[in-house]
């Protein structure tokens, strides 16, 4: 089937996920593995949320609410955004997609930082749009280039605020900068999926910006944060008539009733959520304390992940954590061969993972 297929598909390097807690311990016959690799939170759901969960899941007989009302309702209080001006998706990532579709055809230009989240480059090259890769510099996305590197055929540009997998973030006046005098009918796609953790004063106000610039989105998730990596639930905010646009490709019923209970009990705990929002700075202080000890050369991150130089080689290191019951992220897919991706986990699990690392190294 493959004389058939789309030429555009069969050019993509299929995404691959972090390998499951279960399929190591089948296959190496462990008892105890942890997961670090796929930036995940640790700590799970709040109690409410899971509450939410159980009573949505009396009524999975019905197809869920396509206009996520009550969710919709309660995203647009919080952000002081107009209702209309909110799209949802099965994950960001979805979002992505539609972005591409709409907006991109064949012999488009959609301009990516290198490396960075993967499915932006994937997603342009299935609408057959063309990837303009521009290096990070110092692992930190190269705005002066990437806007330099713009052209007539120029559609979307991607920024990561943070980025995976540098965890680094552009700031509020790098963010002016780049947005000033760049032409109107470039979709600029703001990817926040990890602003949860950033404490920084120096972070853009995107949801600002919306007021001033009809050409920007940008896109959140459920997944990171608030523990709902496994219902699948993101949502992206720009000017009504671009959401217009997205809820127009959009499947009609893409956000499940399960994830839209579990999301809107999200919502309404906020203290939980400030709670794993601590714990994941104290963690990350920790890891970076032990890296520093370690002599382990990392980049500074704002996420709840950490990039790290290993000299032996990512894959080496990463398979030799794997036998020890610890699965992280061999950053080699990206181009970067002599480093791995570590997710911040709870004490326990970091403790594991740097007893076995010190062990390895």
């Amino acid at each position: 089937m493959k004389s058939v297929a789309n030429k555009n598909i069969l050019e993509i390097k299929p995404y691959v996920p972090g390998r499951p807690i279960e399929e190591v311990q089948r296959e190496l016959g462990l008892d105890d593995v942890i997961k670090l690799a796929s930036n995940e939170s640790p700590y799970g759901p709040s109690p409410k949320v899971l509450k939410a969960i159980a009573q949505a899941a009396k009524n999975i007989n019905r197809y869920p609410d396509g206009n996520c009302f009550y969710l919709r309702r309660t995203l647009a209080k919080k952000l002081k955004a107009a209702e209309e001006q909110i799209v949802f998706g099965n994950g960001s990532d979805e979002i992505i997609l539609l972005a591409l579709r709409a907006f991109a055809r064949e012999g488009d230009e959609v301009i990516i930082a290198q490396p960075s989240f993967l499915m932006y480059e994937i997603a342009a090259k299935i609408s057959g749009a063309k990837p303009i890769l521009i290096p990070l510099k110092n692992f930190r996305y190269d705005l002066t280039a990437m806007k330099q590197a713009v052209t007539d055929k120029t559609k979307i540009i991607f920024i990561g605020n943070p980025d995976n997998p540098a965890g680094t973030y552009v700031t509020q006046s790098q963010v002016e900068d780049f947005l000033k005098d760049l032409r109107g009918n470039i979709l600029v796609f703001f990817d926040e999926a990890y602003f949860e953790f950033v404490r920084k004063n120096d972070y853009p106000d995107t949801m600002g910006l919306l007021k001033r610039y009809k050409n920007i989105i940008i896109t959140r998730t459920f997944s990171k944060m608030y523990g709902l990596a496994g219902l699948r639930v993101g949502y992206g905010v720009a000017d009504k008539e671009l959401i217009d646009i997205l809820n127009r490709i959009r499947e009609p019923f893409n956000v499940n009733s399960l994830a839209q209970a579990a999301a809107l009990a999200c919502l309404n705990d906020k203290g939980y959520y400030r709670q794993v929002a601590q714990r994941i700075e104290k963690e990350r202080q920790y890891l970076c304390q032990s890296f520093k000890k370690m002599g382990v050369r990392f980049v500074a991150t704002v996420t709840n992940f950490l990039l790290l130089e290993v000299d032996q080689g990512g894959s080496q290191i990463a398979g030799k954590l794997l036998k020890r019951g610890v699965i992280v992220r061999d950053m080699s897919f990206w181009g970067l061969n002599n480093f791995i991706r570590v997710t911040i986990g709870t004490r326990k699990e970091n403790q594991k993972f740097i007893k076995a690392l010190r062990g390895i190294l």
